[in-house]
């Protein structure tokens, strides 16, 4: 029912004839709300008679239900950390600009990781390299990966195995090898790499990076597709990025491939 009909409903009931009489407008309300069966509350106004004594008012045991719930609702919140509920809550209200940030830290992680695996005894941090790899999550990646999962949200709204299956699909021919594009040659060029020598390092390393993924990316993807929000999906997606980013930026920072 809308609120046109629910508004005829009541201002016609003979209960609120009597305007005033708060038990007739009471009863009115009762009588144009649980005129059928509730889908809501789950029971019918019949039932709903048994429920209360005759001249007591319902609307007050209404408010009690909705407080009830919303202090079970955050009462569960709270329980989550603090930096949870931090984190959660700039999520909501500025989703692009938090998930970006999430991506380059990550980003950076992953890189100080994959140097401390690969740095000599007597070597030290690249931060340049850290810089360059922090930068492309914060300005590609991650704005990349919101609009990409909310598109993907929109286009393929069920979580049933097929769509899911479609989702991954898509990622590793569209998404997959346009990001790894942009990655290889946005680190390239900040290096001082020409068009020559990215296009080079490109036909190197584009191709066995994207098969190197085929044998990573389909399980995370059919996680996060499959059991993460929407809006979480930047994120766990970044997380799964961890590992892989070690081995990307690894390769990333090889030396120049013959032109």
């Amino acid at each position: 029912m809308n609120i046109v009909g629910l508004s005829k409903r009541l201002f016609t009931s003979p209960r609120f004839s009597d305007r005033r009489s708060l038990h007739g407008i009471n009863n009115a309300l009762v009588e144009t709300v649980f005129a059928a069966r509730n889908p809501i509350l789950g029971f019918s106004s019949r039932s709903f008679h048994h429920l209360r004594k005759a001249g007591n008012f319902v609307a007050p045991r209404v408010f009690i239900i909705s407080r009830n719930l919303s202090t079970n609702a955050s009462s569960s919140s709270s329980k989550q950390p603090a930096f949870l509920r931090w984190y959660l809550k700039k999520l909501d209200s500025h989703p692009f600009m938090t998930k970006s940030i999430t991506t380059s830290l990550i980003y950076m992680a992953a890189d100080l990781t994959s140097q401390m695996i690969t740095m000599p005894p007597s070597g030290s941090f690249d931060l340049m390299r850290t810089a360059r790899m922090a930068s492309f999550g914060l300005l590609f990646l991650g704005p990349s990966q919101h609009v990409w999962f909310s598109y993907l949200s929109r286009i393929l709204p069920k979580r049933d195995v097929l769509t899911t299956f479609k989702k991954i699909m898509m990622g590793q021919v569209l998404f997959g090898p346009c990001s790894n594009t942009v990655f290889y040659s946005y680190n390239a060029a900040l290096q001082g790499e020409n068009s020559e020598e990215i296009f080079a390092r490109l036909k190197r390393d584009l191709l066995p990076t994207l098969r190197n993924g085929l044998l990573y990316w389909p399980l995370c993807d059919f996680v996060t597709f499959k059991y993460v929000p929407v809006h979480l999906q930047p994120l766990m997606n970044s997380s799964c990025a961890y590992i892989w980013t070690i081995y990307l930026t690894y390769m990333a920072n090889q030396t120049k491939a013959d032109s």
